[in-house]
């Protein structure tokens, strides 16, 4: 694939995201937990801004979609059923030096690992690497009062499965008719051997993903195709660049034994990270509900009542992180700006009005003749409609500054003029073009400029 034409905005983004209360190391004052993140103030209205999108798009705005929330502990033979205890499973090698961890697949590595010549990518040592050792990617636990393998139940790597083995309840519950979907967001755990890049992949994230339900006798691979030009059309809603979207088709190596077809929507984080999955497609055939149904011992299969006909339904898998596309947001989004007649320069995040954690921020130019008062009162009438946030402190231009780095679309100043005919400047934080619009206007202005 071709190298990434985008800079790498990694680590200035997490400084950002840090200090402007996006994103925490998890138990940052313990030394922190690897790859492990916590959302802050405005990371949690991002991120929550994004996965309501994707539920109004999936769930709200449909009648052939059902949501869901399965439990993350599951019964263990469902992993059994889903191949998950038997080979979900990654190539281990352990440095005996430095006592770093590392994938046998790993590039970096020169050499065999578990022979003298083997060279470790980390320290540089040579004959210190490990042979591969299989490790499971579950992390596993244990319910009940005695630690025994009876009692063994694993953190679900997926939210998938629990879709699968509520596949009957949920039909039968809301009368759906196949071809139709279940919808779900939830956590899932991945006891990952090299986690990195920030919030792309951690050990602990969430999923938002649907299962869509067709007859294998239909058009089936036309929903595949319907599902895969849905999905891109979503990110490219999102506002995510087009230049940094693509679809990548699995390889004969790549595809799952039981897959028909899969792609993955990549979008180009930049630097040497470039193009990266944030979604995937897939053609599932009858595998999953074949296996719970084999396993469980109980029938999973749809009963076509007009065609007197059973059968396992096929599933075409949409599975977006969420945590990844709140990464992409904020890479697409940031961009330092030079201003005019101006020395300092100014960091934007720009990103989509709606998916924007703060939609307005408010300003009394001075803190006089009335102007915070009258500010206040306008804060708190916006507030019913959405978040704002009301600063007084500073130059105007710096606290202009301070909501165009984390993305505000639009700031209000209550100035001398709005004391004498009540209007006051709404500021767009990409054009910087201001207008003078009636006090009383602006709520249903920038509701407007929201939906846009």
């Amino acid at each position: 694939m071709s190298p990434s034409t985008y800079p790498d905005v990694m680590d200035k983004l997490v400084s950002l995201c840090k200090r402007r209360g996006f994103i925490f190391q998890s138990s940052e004052i313990y030394g922190g937990t690897g790859s492990v993140w916590d959302y802050g103030p405005l990371g949690v209205e991002l991120k929550r801004n994004i996965k309501d999108r994707w539920w109004n798009a999936m769930v709200r705005a449909r009648d052939d979609i059902e949501g869901l929330d399965a439990a993350i502990l599951m019964h263990p033979r469902v992993w059994e059923a889903s191949g998950h205890v038997a080979g979900f499973t990654d190539p281990l090698i352990d440095c005996r030096n430095c006592k770093k961890r590392f994938r046998a697949d790993d590039p970096k590595i020169k050499g065999t690992p578990g022979t003298p010549d083997a060279q470790c990518p980390a320290c540089g040592m040579k004959g210190t690497l490990s042979e591969p050792r299989m490790f499971n990617l579950m992390f596993k636990t244990f319910m009940g009062p005695v630690e025994d393998s009876a009692a063994v139940v694993y953190l679900r790597p997926e939210t998938a499965q629990g879709i699968y083995v509520n596949f009957l309840n949920v039909q039968q519950s809301t009368r759906q008719k196949v071809p139709f979907g279940i919808a779900q967001i939830g956590k899932a755990f991945r006891n990952e051997i090299t986690p990195g890049n920030f919030i792309f992949r951690t050990r602990e994230f969430e999923q938002m993903e649907m299962q869509f339900f067709v007859d294998p006798e239909g058009d089936h691979m036309q929903w595949f195709e319907y599902w895969k030009a849905q999905r891109m059309a979503w990110h490219r809603a999102l506002g995510l660049a087009e230049s940094r979207l693509l679809f990548h088709q699995h390889t004969k190596e790549e595809l799952a034994h039981y897959a028909r077809a899969a792609f993955d929507i990549q979008f180009d984080f930049g630097g040497t990270l470039g193009f990266q999955e944030i979604e995937g497609v897939h053609h599932r055939g009858d595998f999953d509900l074949s296996r719970h149904q084999e396993y469980s011992g109980k029938k999973l299969e749809y009963f076509d009542q007009p065609n007197n006909r059973r059968y396992v339904p096929f599933v075409v898998e949409t599975s977006v992180g969420a945590d990844r596309t709140t990464l992409a947001v904020l890479v697409n989004g940031y961009r330092e700006e030079s201003v005019e007649g101006e020395a300092e320069g100014r960091t934007v995040l720009g990103i989509h009005p709606s998916l924007a954690p703060i939609k307005a921020g408010v300003f009394p130019l001075v803190k006089k003749d009335g102007m915070p008062e009258f500010a206040e009162k306008l804060s708190a009438e916006l507030r019913k409609s959405f978040p704002v946030f009301y600063d007084e402190s500073g130059a105007i231009g710096r606290r202009y500054r301070r909501q165009d780095e984390v993305g505000t679309p639009f700031c209000i100043t209550v100035d001398g003029q709005t004391m004498e005919d009540g209007t006051v400047t709404v500021r767009d934080r990409d054009t910087l073009a201001q207008e003078r619009v009636a006090a009383d206007r602006v709520g249903g202005i920038i509701a407007e400029r929201l939906q846009a």
